[in-house]
């Protein structure tokens, strides 16, 4: 997790939500990743797709059985949708995200009996750090007068 708050820190300094993810392989490879929504002007550029498309193309194809995400924030419904088709093993989340979880907040795609795969979750792990990061980027925001 100190990875990805690393990477939470450095996504903020580009002046980007801080979210950081790190992909661990079963022969402990690692893949870092930070959210880069801004700086790459991308929707989908959040730190757990970034981090995705990183491992993949790593192994050189999109399964990443073995493979945990360990990410600071709870994935919202569209990285917790990929997390599920690029079949991660297990998911480790910082703190939880009431406004977009979709982990446990406000969905539970990851361990939807109803889908094909589901991932083993561990929830909390440096938990107020992480959203200690989120707050302070926050307020900063709001205090520039920016939303």
């Amino acid at each position: 997790m100190q990875l990805a708050l690393a990477e939470a820190d450095a996504a903020a300094l580009a002046g980007d939500v801080p979210v950081g993810a790190v992909m661990v392989g079963p022969a402990g490879e690692q893949v870092v990743a930070r959210n880069l929504r801004e700086v790459e002007r991308d929707p989908t550029a959040h730190a757990e797709v970034v981090a995705l498309r990183a491992a993949s193309k790593l192994v050189g194809h999109w399964r990443l059985d073995g493979w945990t995400m360990v990410v600071t924030l709870e994935p919202c419904p569209m990285c917790a949708g990929a997390l599920v088709n690029s079949r991660v093993t297990r998911l480790v989340y910082g703190c939880r995200d009431p406004k977009a979880g979709a982990v446990h907040s406000l969905f539970t795609i990851a361990t939807d009996p109803r889908l094909n795969h589901r991932l083993e979750v561990v929830e909390g792990v440096e938990a107020e750090a992480c959203a200690l990061r989120l707050r302070e980027f926050f307020a900063a925001r709001r205090r520039e007068g920016k939303k």
